[in-house]
């Protein structure tokens, strides 16, 4: 069916239609919600997507950042020897948020899905190994690597957690995993701070 509308709106709402979980209506919405604004406002909304072109990956730990390394990778006061495993930037900013957590971050970039096709090879798992290795290899014998699993409660969260686990250990790491404080099918994201900081405190090695 043609739209009704000119084109230049059209496609407007074509591109929210190509974002996660957004339907015909709402890019419609979302479209039109941008046109209400003040050019000014939409000048801003346009610089800052185009400020999103030269972001990349931390070449320590896959978070987005403006520089070689993150900000949080780049901060002495962070604990290096405790590694956070992440499906994503979302949860490593939900971790973020509960202001308990002192050490850095692993952003593998999915989960384990068979049904989807995502093996270990389409992950930072290498990545991750090379990493603890080469930590575990400046260490004395009294220091060692902790590694926090930290998925979503959902059948891909465990199996990446059950595999990574028993890649980790061989290579010296202490692993642990979030405690059974989130209820079971739900996004880490989602989870309030309080929920998240008793699952960091009462983590279990595995």
């Amino acid at each position: 069916m043609p739209s009704s509308y000119p084109r230049s709106i059209q496609d407007l709402i074509d591109t929210f239609k190509q974002l996660p979980g957004v339907g015909p209506r709402t890019a419609e919405r979302y479209a039109f919600a941008l046109l209400k604004l003040s050019p000014d406002e939409r000048e801003q909304f346009a610089l800052s997507i185009r400020n999103t072109q030269g972001m990349k990956r931390c070449s320590q730990c896959n978070n987005y950042t403006d520089n070689s390394l993150c900000a949080i990778c780049a901060d002495p006061r962070r604990n290096k020897q405790l590694i956070c495993v992440v499906a994503d930037v979302q949860d490593l900013s939900a971790i973020e948020r509960t202001s308990e957590y002192h050490g850095v971050y692993h952003v593998l970039g999915g989960l384990l899905s068979p049904l989807e096709g995502t093996s270990p090879k389409d992950l930072r798992i290498e990545q991750l190994l090379a990493r603890v290795k080469a930590s575990t290899d400046t260490l004395t014998n009294r220091q060692t690597v902790e590694l926090i699993l930290a998925f979503d409660q959902t059948p891909e969260g465990e199996s990446t957690a059950i595999y990574l686990a028993k890649e980790l250990k061989p290579a010296g790491a202490t692993v642990t995993r979030l405690a059974r404080g989130l209820p079971t099918g739900s996004d880490l994201n989602y989870a309030d701070e309080m929920t998240l900081s008793s699952a960091l405190s009462g983590r279990r090695e595995v």
